[in-house]
């Protein structure tokens, strides 16, 4: 089954992955490892999910502006996922994503979808992100 979704891109870019989902709201900084892609926060509900090539949907970002270093590092290192859904606006991940562009010539796309959209995306979906912030979701029901 396909259903495809209209999203705001506050970082446009293409991305192909299969869908880590979480409800809790993360910090790159110290919650996510630029080394290795594995969410590293212990009191986070995904903590020891490796999000290297997937499309991490989770509502936003927490915390310090660090956290967009540690996107850029994870980016620059292959490590970051592929693309970045939420559900409200997070400049401190997009800024990360667009100075590793303008750095590393090499960016993901960071997302902003409305709650019903977000809400319809589920674990293990293949989504495909276009530059102009559509998506297509292949459920994983379909896929697999």
């Amino acid at each position: 089954m396909e259903k495809r979704l209209k999203g705001r891109a506050l970082v446009s870019a293409h991305a192909d992955g299969l869908a880590v989902v979480s409800t809790q709201a993360i910090s790159f900084w110290g919650g996510v490892s630029p080394r290795s892609g594995d969410i590293i926060d212990q009191r986070h509900e995904r903590a020891g999910t490796n999000i290297t090539g997937k499309i991490f949907v989770f509502p936003g970002g927490k915390g310090s502006s660090t956290g967009s270093a540690v996107l850029m590092e994870g980016i620059r290192n292959g490590t970051a996922p592929a693309g970045i859904i939420n559900r409200q606006v997070d400049s401190i991940l997009s800024l990360g994503a667009i100075v590793a562009q303008e750095l590393y010539q090499r960016t993901i796309p960071v997302i902003v979808l409305n709650d019903v959209d977000f809400q319809s995306i589920c674990e293990g979906d293949h989504l495909i992100i276009e530059p102009d912030g559509s998506i297509l979701i292949l459920s994983n029901s379909a896929v697999g």
